[in-house]
């Protein structure tokens, strides 16, 4: 009966070793940004646009670290390096016409942006955040006005 006991605690440790040496699949995140960019201005003046990257960038040849809180290498990193040359766009509607606002206008956007969610998560990515600002018209003096949303998707993978 000893020798019975020996075995199966054997047999169970044996399975405990092989079970500990598995190897174990490390799950990464990819994130993905996608911004809209809808105008505000009247009359189809503006542009608006959904944008994504397509780029891989490496952050670090254009961060510095300051050395005492002023001395800053900043001045070193050239604007014109930072520029990506492979993104998407998609064209969407002003949400203003020579009328006023225009929720026909609106509402294709959303269609245009929901379409684009859809394919994502038929990828495999999960919104996860959405944030969104507006530099809103102000009237006839201010040509200017931008309603911006940006959209986090992740999906992890092996």
């Amino acid at each position: 009966m000893k020798k019975l006991m020996m075995f199966f605690l054997g047999f169970f440790m044996m399975g405990q070793m092989v079970k500990a040496q598995e190897v174990v699949n490390e799950t990464f995140k990819e994130w993905k940004i996608v911004t809209v960019v809808e105008s505000i201005i009247p009359m189809g003046l503006g542009r608006s646009r959904m944008i994504e990257n397509m780029t891989e960038v490496e952050t670090e040849q254009f961060r510095t670290s300051r050395t005492n809180g002023k001395r800053s290498a900043q001045s070193s990193v050239r604007r014109k390096d930072l520029k990506v040359d492979h993104f998407d766009e998609a064209k969407l509607l002003n949400f203003f016409s020579a009328t006023g606002i225009n929720f026909q206008n609106i509402a294709s956007n959303d269609a245009m942006i929901a379409s684009r969610v859809m394919e994502l998560e038929a990828e495999g990515y999960k919104l996860v955040f959405v944030t969104s600002a507006v530099e809103s018209y102000a009237g006839v003096d201010d040509d200017s006005g931008l309603f911006i949303t940006r959209m986090f998707f992740c999906r992890e993978y092996f």
